[in-house]
This record gives C-alpha cells, structure tokens and sequence, in this order.
C-alpha cells in the first residue's frame, strides 16, 4: 500500500570526472627515452593548468591516467586551490618505472585502495612473438568510498593498451622489426589489439566479482583506448547482452552519456581525442545498474554528462592534455536514519 504521507527521498550529489593528465612527472624526471623531461618552468606550467581544470571541473570523485609522479599530481591539485583529503596514485608514489600509473583524488571516505597488476587465473592470452599478457600494462586502481549518508561505492580507474603498434625490440629497446613495412605495422597493431582485449576480458572478470548477485554500486572511469561500442569496450560492459538476456543487467554496465535522466543539453561535442582529424570518445564514466534511472535496483541516476575538450584545438606543446575531460554529475539516494 503506497504511504502518501512518506517522506520525498533525499539525495546527495556526487560528481564525477576523468583527467588524461599527458606525462604528469615531476621537473627533470625523464619518463621515456626519447623525450625530453620537464624543466622547472614547463613543469609550473603544467601543474597549474591541470589545476585549474581541477577547479573548473570540481569533482567529489577524480580519477586520473598518465600518472608518472605522484607528487606532481599532488602539486596540480594543490594548484587547484580545492581541499582534497585523499590521493592514491599506486606505483607513482616513488615515481613509476616503465609505464605511467593511474590515481584517484576524491573528497569522499575512502574504505578500502587496491592496485590491481595480475589477470585474474585463466585470464592469460598468448601475444604474437611476445609473452603471454598475464598482466595490465597500466595496473587498475579499485577503491570503495563512501558517499555522505549514502552507501558504499566501487571505483575502478583504468588505462588500457593503447593502439599504438607494439613493435618487437631488444634488451636496449632497438626496433627488431622495419617498421616502414606494412605488414609489420599491421601485426605491430595486431599485438596492441589482443593486449587491449586481453585486460578487457580481465577487467570484465572483475567487475562481475563486484556486481554479481550484489547491490553494490559501480563507477568505472578511464581512458579505454577505444569507443563505448568498440568490442573491448563491450567485453568490460556486456551493456548489449541486455537484449536478449535482462539477467545480465545485474553485471552489465551503463555508458553513463547513454543513461542520463536530467533535462541534459545533448550536444554532438561528445569526444575526448583527436587522431588525423577523426574525434573519438575514448575517455569514458560507466555506471552498474544502480546509478540507472527506471531500474528497480536504482539507488541513484546521472543527472548530466558533460565534455570538456576545447583545449584539445589549443596548444600541443604537452603542457596541455592531448585528451579531453568527462564529467559526470549523480545523484545518490540518502539511507534512511535509524531511529
């Protein structure tokens, strides 16, 4: 019997945003052989204006790629002028060695960080030429926070295997291959490909552990490499399984652009790269079930997605991100108090 006297729900806000930061290291740190490290004045430079998106954006939850410093990460946020209590940056907190790291900041209490390096058993896929992929390039960063008067929520932050062809080298990193051949370039890409489906398929395995026959709300944020509808975007969501079976909804996730139930402003500025001229949306905020409106499991909703990526036309001396930023406002239904 429905209680017309019951009280409306009450919500909290929670936003949510992803940043590429483009070779976050500290001055004079060199993260690859080939490039050249920030000097003092890039580095200030840098910092600041990854500050200032900061500001701009004002996230609760941010997650961040391309992480070589965790100190420098720490200097942009301070640059931010917001009080943020939590930085995880796991493996940068020294400085990374081989790949740069992802990180969180976020004002919400933080109940639990893990990095996740090593595909979960059975998950390993052969690479041609190559080692089995046992293991993400870029480790995935989980952490549970807890949303103010409201429940617990998983965050998984990623960066997967870029499409840049993986070209054999030696000890010293000397190209073994001739890379002006197309049909090296075309098994180079090749590799990249099944390395990128490789920690797809191992993310999937993860996110099921967390979803299934669970309540238990997910974020999953990052730069995927690839499109929501690419194959190894799905391999993560499952999102179309839902059409002929709605049990997967219990460990699908929701492209949050696609779900969001506000009176949001659709605009076809929806891309966060540019490569050869052709926009794409590789920097993505998925949801599980929870965070969809209509669902009978709903403990929130997206209110609006929002792209931030005109700096991408701007400067390309890498003081700038080469990537645009995504924003994601929620909603979270507050939990009853106990009497």
């Amino acid at each position: 019997m429905h209680d017309d006297n019951a009280d409306p729900p009450q919500w909290s806000t929670v936003v949510a945003a992803n940043f590429n930061t483009l070779n976050l290291a500290a001055p004079g740190r060199r993260f690859y052989p080939n490039q050249d490290p920030w000097s003092e004045r890039e580095y200030h430079k840098k910092t600041r204006w990854l500050g200032e998106q900061i500001r701009r954006l004002n996230p609760d939850i941010a997650a961040f790629e391309e992480v070589w410093d965790a100190s420098a990460l720490a200097d942009a946020v301070k640059a931010s002028r917001l009080r943020y209590p939590e930085l995880h940056a796991p493996g940068a907190e020294q400085g990374a060695q081989g790949t740069p790291r992802v990180a969180l900041v976020t004002r919400l209490a933080v109940e639990s960080v893990e990095s996740l390096v090593d595909f979960p058993g059975g998950m390993a896929v052969a690479v041609p030429e190559l080692d089995p992929a046992t293991r993400f390039e870029r480790p995935v960063l989980h952490a549970t926070l807890r949303v103010r008067k409201g429940p617990a929520v998983h965050v998984l932050v990623v960066h997967l295997k870029s499409k840049r062809p993986k070209f054999l080298t030696d000890a010293e990193g000397r190209s073994l291959e001739d890379r002006d051949d197309p049909r090296v370039q075309a098994r180079a890409t090749l590799r990249s490909l099944i390395i990128r489906g490789a920690e797809a398929a191992a993310l999937r395995v993860r996110v099921v552990e967390l979803l299934h026959r669970t309540r238990d709300p997910l974020i999953l944020m990052g730069d995927l490499n690839d499109g929501p509808m690419a194959v190894t975007s799905q391999i993560i969501a499952a999102t179309s399984a839902i059409a002929y079976d709605r049990s997967a909804r219990d460990t699908a996730l929701f492209h949050a652009y696609d779900v969001q139930s506000g009176q949001a402003l659709r605009k076809d500025v929806a891309y966060t790269h540019v490569h050869q001229g052709t926009p794409d949306l590789l920097d993505q905020i998925w949801v599980s079930e929870e965070f969809v409106a209509g669902s009978r499991y709903a403990i929130g909703d997206v209110r609006r997605v929002d792209y931030f990526n005109d700096h991408i036309h701007e400067a390309r001396d890498g003081l700038r991100s080469d990537h645009g930023f995504v924003r994601a406002l929620l909603r979270v239904r507050q939990e009853a108090r106990r009497a």
